[in-house]
């Protein structure tokens, strides 16, 4: 086993991070005049209401979800057929929930592009095709949701025309979710389709408005936006496995560090090397205080999921009928949208789309043991297609991965190193350079 004193660690972890040339193109590849142009129909379809009309081809939920599948098709058609474009629909009823005025099919779009190796293994980016008026049970009245959320519709048919330009060898799907505003109804559906498919998900990063720039607080900033994340990802419902893994927790660390809080801190990390202008903001709680987004029914599967969003809302813009009232227009309309913002949330999904799905997968298991000793000793599941590995530690109240050691190999100690100070994880590294999220250890090291 290889050792090391702190000081070279130290002098190891100081560098810098691996860039590739692609990920640039790829920024410069978003056009904030496509997405201006998705926006602007997806508002004329007057409302998106779930439970809206599905017949007109002009009105309605109907017409708007046929028009993305008729986007998607096109991007396909484009790549020599690299998206496999579907519907994905259930039957809700008005038994499930007090938003749900009548039964109806909530039906998502789906666009896979197949990877070329591990085309089981996918990541996902999504957005709402769903609008809705200040009742959320009217699907009459005119609701054209441009920023909640046709730009993170917008966005996400943006991302497939960019990446489809490029192959990877794992699967990114590009989706539009419906019934959000009932209850996260498409999501949730997506989410079992997806576990009963067997599925292995990386994560979803899920757009819901990201295109304000104005808040109601008076604040304007175009370059702040949120990354909501929660602490613990799990499906598990065995009491008694559930206070082994509390148990745990409380004496070796890991409140902070499930895999949809490391799936935050990559977007983080992949944002500050490639668009080091823009200030994304780790908050760590699922959603907006008492709230929900369309990553939540992956997370309640134990699916990796975070939502990325808009740093300062405007609530005269979100959920309400279109009127004016003491001098305040009221109404999520095009005009409200900024473009280029929504042009820069997007190349940040596409970027950590593209660099998770050029990565190799994660360690499925990471051992760490090192007590009452000076050193931390980490061992890993071997990895297919990793080229090596990337040992991560961070003090234990910092947000982010500040150090880190390459070396190549499935163990490692870090001597020198009181491992009751920091927090310990590690990433694969591919042949290509890019990296997967960091896995935090599950299990204890006892030689």
């Amino acid at each position: 086993m290889k050792k090391i004193t702190l000081l070279l660690i130290l002098l190891a972890s100081v560098t810098l991070a691996q860039t590739d040339y692609k990920i640039y193109d790829i920024i410069d590849a978003v056009s904030a005049d496509r997405i201006k142009a998705d926006v602007k129909t997806l508002t004329e379809f007057g409302t998106r209401n779930t439970f809206s009309d599905t017949i007109s081809n002009t009105r309605g939920i109907g017409a708007a979800r046929r028009w993305i599948k008729s986007e998607f098709d096109k991007i396909s058609t484009n790549c020599n057929n690299c998206l496999n474009v579907f519907y994905q629909k259930d039957l809700v009823t008005k038994k499930m929930g007090s938003r749900v005025p009548h039964d109806a099919y909530v039906v998502n779009v789906v666009a896979i592009q197949k990877g070329t190796k591990y085309p089981n293994r996918y990541v996902i980016m999504s957005g709402d095709i769903d609008s809705r008026a200040s009742n959320t049970m009217d699907y009459t009245t005119d609701a054209p949701g441009a920023n909640d959320n046709a730009s993170g519709m917008a966005g996400t048919i943006e991302a497939a025309r960019v990446l489809s330009k490029y192959q990877f060898e794992s699967s990114i799907i590009y989706v539009g979710l419906s019934g959000e505003e009932q209850g996260l109804f498409g999501g949730a559906g997506l989410a079992k389709f997806a576990k009963d498919k067997e599925w292995d998900i990386i994560g979803i990063l899920n757009n819901d408005m990201i295109g304000n720039i104005t808040g109601v607080d008076g604040v304007i900033d175009n370059r702040a936006f949120r990354i909501f994340s929660e602490p613990i990802t799990t499906n598990e419902k065995d009491p008694k496995k559930l206070a082994r893994q509390a148990r745990a927790r409380r004496f070796y660390g890991g409140e902070v560090d499930g895999i949809s809080r490391q799936l935050a801190r990559y977007i983080h990390k992949n944002v500050k090397t490639y668009m080091p202008e823009m200030n994304p903001m780790m908050i760590y709680r699922l959603d907006r205080f008492g709230r929900g987004g369309h990553h939540r029914p992956f997370n309640d599967l134990g699916f990796a999921g975070i939502r990325i969003m808009e740093a300062h809302e405007n609530y005269t813009q979100q959920h309400q009928d279109i009127r004016t009232e003491n001098g305040i227009k009221y109404g999520d309309t095009f005009e409200h949208v900024n473009f280029e913002y929504a042009k820069k949330l997007t190349a940040v999904n596409a970027i950590n789309l593209a660099s998770l799905a050029w990565a190799p997968d994660a360690p499925k298991e990471v051992a760490i043991g090192g007590i009452v000793q000076p050193s931390a000793k980490l061992k890993w599941s071997k990895v297919e297609g990793a080229k090596g590995y990337k040992i991560y530690w961070r003090d234990t109240t910092s947000p982010t991965w500040d150090y880190s050691r390459y070396v190549e190999g499935t163990e490692f100690t870090l001597e020198g190193i009181v491992i009751d100070n920091f927090f310990f994880g590690v990433a694969t590294v591919g042949k290509n350079g890019y990296e997967s999220v960091v896995t935090f250890p599950n299990k204890i090291w006892r030689k």
